[in-house]
């Protein structure tokens, strides 16, 4: 029998191959994991631990706050006209430019008018005609007159006179309403802006043949000075606007652009709808602006804010600082020991980022704005937005940078 057929030879071999990957398995991964560095412990002194967070603060104030209703609107022109020719003819001239300021009256295109001069003058012609029978049948008629007094001619030639005088002066009325008509047709030669506003597009060129009743029209005219803006706002709002606005007040609307940063016009509250929509319960208002500047542009989108009423002599902080909680609303103030402390308010209206406290704070309350998220009760605090509270820090700050570098 060889050695390593021997049992007891066997098991020895097999704890000698434990023994060996256990020894590996303890070189290869603990040995040789790296110890991780101690860092030395935070001394407790004074207010450097726990750290203080840094905040930034506002005061309360106690002022007027308007309270505004938003919505979204479009811009309307009070009038919109498509300028069509009231007579056929060519085309002859265009008086504008596409994109022109145009006053009420002013010409803006002209058709040919020789031919309704000519008209004109067929009309004057019968007229001088129809004057001129009329005369002769009014000079007959006193010679009747005279005769019939002498008993030279009958009661029944009397009246057939006098009934031709009243033919004559019809036919008179008739060739004047005639020349009128032909004055008028030509007039019509020279297309005049029914209203003041601004040109479009031309839709015609010169030397094109003119037809009544053409659906594209001349130009297209859209009065922007003054300009409209129609808006809608929701069933629930409907008393706020509705109570000053039957009341006579004048309630200030303001058009902002669409990101809301800059105001481009300021106007009034002008009419509201008899009705409101079932489909979406909103009601729909319409607001008139000067545009002097035209910066209101007719089928724009706006953001639309109608200022209801104020909020006179309230406590007013940014909106942002405000908490919402299991607790209810509240904020964090600032005390005189530079602590985080919290106080339960309750809100009052908001206007854009503004919000109205009317119970919890008063005038001059520290509220937090920034730094909120690690904030707690009780936390010390030092306040970036304050200079007087920076510079003790710096001190501090180097001590322990010193530390730092002494213990390392």
């Amino acid at each position: 029998m060889s050695l390593f057929s021997r049992p007891r030879f066997r098991w020895f071999l097999y704890v000698a191959v434990v023994l060996l990957m256990g020894f590996g398995t303890w070189y290869f991964a603990l040995r040789s994991k790296p110890e991780r560095p101690r860092y030395p412990q935070p001394e407790w002194a004074g207010n450097t631990w726990p750290p203080l967070i840094p905040v930034r603060t506002v005061t309360a104030e106690k002022r007027d706050l308007p309270v505004h209703l938003k919505a979204i609107g479009t811009v309307t022109p009070l009038n919109t006209v498509t300028v069509k020719a009231r007579v056929p003819g060519q085309l002859l001239r265009i008086a504008f430019e596409e994109g022109q300021r145009v006053e009420r009256g002013q010409v803006l295109a002209e058709i040919d008018p020789a031919p309704y001069r000519i008209v004109l003058a067929q009309a004057e012609g019968r007229l001088q005609q129809a004057m001129a029978q009329l005369e002769s049948a009014r000079s007959d008629f006193e010679r009747t007159t005279n005769l019939h007094r002498q008993n030279l001619v009958t009661d029944q030639q009397l009246q057939l006179q006098d009934a031709l005088v009243a033919e004559r002066a019809g036919a008179v009325a008739t060739a004047q309403a005639q020349v009128e008509d032909a004055r008028l047709q030509l007039s019509y030669t020279r297309v005049e802006a029914p209203i003041a506003g601004r040109a479009g597009l031309r839709r015609v060129d010169v030397g094109n043949l003119i037809r009544e009743g053409d659906t594209n029209g001349l130009v297209v005219l859209t009065q922007t000075r003054p300009i409209t803006v129609t808006f809608t706002i929701p069933e629930v709002d409907l008393q706020s606007v509705l109570d000053p606005f039957r009341a006579g007040e004048s309630l200030v609307v303001e058009a902002w652009d669409r990101r809301e940063t800059a105001v481009l016009a300021t106007g009034v509250l002008k009419t509201l709808d008899n009705q409101i929509d079932t489909a979406t319960g909103t009601l729909k208002l319409k607001a008139e602006f000067a545009n002097e500047d035209e910066r209101l542009f007719p089928n724009q989108f706006v953001n639309v804010r109608l200022r209801v009423r104020t909020l006179e002599q309230a406590v007013v902080i940014p909106a942002a600082a405000v908490q919402f909680g299991s607790r209810g609303t509240y904020v964090y103030l600032v005390d005189a020991d530079k602590k985080a402390a919290i106080r339960d308010v309750v809100l009052g209206p908001v206007d854009g980022s503004e919000q109205a406290i009317t119970k919890g704070l008063a005038p001059g309350d520290q509220v937090v704005l920034e730094g909120l998220d690690r904030l707690r009760e009780g936390r010390g605090v030092i306040v970036t937005n304050d200079p007087a509270s920076a510079a003790p820090a710096a001190p501090a700050a180097a001590s322990n940078g010193n530390a730092k570098a002494a213990r390392k």
